[in-house]
């Protein structure tokens, strides 16, 4: 059985509440918010150099006094290099969005992505109360260090063989996140599709599987979804759609509209955005990629729709974005995100 010692204790936070990291769409004002309230508001780092990561925790730490999380993609070995990566029929597909736009397609850079090592070295350096990772295990080296500061380490797991491997790597936790989650689907002992577990089939195979915290993600917006993933076995509750609908996150205004205006059954899972499977609402952007089939291998494909999505976003332009919501995008319909983390608190069993 986990959660041998409270999720409360071991992060330093009053809410077994985490907040859900955004890669991209992580704002300082909402992160510290989350922290301010109790729980554990999380940044997502994804594509950030050294110089940025150590600005934005510098930012986090003049928002809030509170600990907080800041989150990293391990790579998986599957990532395609400048050098390798085929762009030629990915570009055509997305030409026309450029047109629409008002810009020019960039070269391609030289390295898509940070190396992980020196962003891996830099939050270390950095010291936040926890780190959480995705697609894989921490390396030895990165978790040894972690400890040794004090930083705690959350891994995270879409089946119990990814919760075991991670809770044998060292990790201090373990987000569990079902495929009614927004975003990426993180697995990486198996393709993401071959790991589609639900939340509430996951959570409790993940809890009697291990025996360090387990955080339910995937799904849950309001506080039956917090006592249903308690009942589980859970120690605590990963949120990020509702979240990341409220006016204090960095998703623009036509991003929180579709979030508003999505039932159960109006998200999909999809590589076309950024060449691995994620679940976000569909628009002109996916159907005329996967129309197309011209989807290029991570990150190849992220970095080529990132090209446009950030004009999009500045247009406020929604048919042009990348819309992650999850499957519960309606439960939640708070725009303030104390509003949100009071509902979600509602649902924590008392002495838990």
């Amino acid at each position: 059985m986990s959660g041998t010692r409270r999720l409360e204790e071991l992060l330093g936070i009053q809410t077994p509440i985490v907040l859900g990291p955004f890669g991209g769409l992580s704002s300082v004002e909402l992160t510290a918010a989350v922290s301010g309230l109790g729980g554990l508001g999380s940044y997502g780092l994804y594509g950030y150099t050294p110089e940025r990561i150590r600005e934005t925790v510098q930012a986090l730490r003049a928002a809030t006094a509170n600990p907080f999380a800041v989150n990293l993609w391990l790579p998986t070995g599957d990532e395609v290099d400048p050098i390798d990566a085929d762009l030629d029929a990915a570009i055509g597909a997305v030409a026309p969005f450029f047109v629409e736009l008002g810009i020019d397609v960039p070269p391609v850079p030289a390295r898509f992505l940070p190396d992980i090592d020196e962003q891996l070295e830099t939050v270390l350096e950095t010291r936040p109360a926890a780190v959480s990772l995705v697609y894989g295990v921490p390396p030895a080296w990165f978790l040894d260090r972690a400890h040794s500061l004090g930083i705690r380490v959350i891994g995270t797991a879409t089946t119990a063989e990814e919760a075991v491997a991670l809770e044998a790597s060292g990790a201090d936790a373990i987000v569990a996140t079902g495929f009614e989650a927004a975003g990426h689907r993180v697995s990486f002992l198996a393709p993401a599709e071959q790991s589609l577990v639900g939340t509430i089939a996951l959570v409790p195979q993940v809890v009697d599987a291990v025996t360090i915290p387990v955080v339910a993600a995937g799904g849950i917006g309001d506080r039956r979804g917090v006592a249903a993933a308690f009942a589980l076995g859970a120690s605590g509750v990963q949120v990020g759609t509702a979240f990341l609908r409220t006016r204090q996150s960095a998703a623009p205004d036509a991003h929180r509209q579709a979030i508003s205006h999505s039932p159960a059954h109006g998200t999909m899972l999809t590589r076309a955005m950024s060449g691995r499977l994620a679940r976000g609402i569909p628009n002109r952007a996916t159907s005329t990629i996967e129309d197309q089939r011209a989807i290029a291998r991570f990150p190849a494909q992220n970095w080529l729709t990132g090209q446009f999505r950030t004009e999009a976003a500045r247009q406020n332009h929604g048919e042009l974005l990348s819309l992650w919501a999850g499957q519960a995008a309606a439960v939640s319909r708070s725009t303030e995100a104390d509003e949100v983390f009071a509902e979600l608190t509602a649902g924590v069993p008392d002495g838990h």
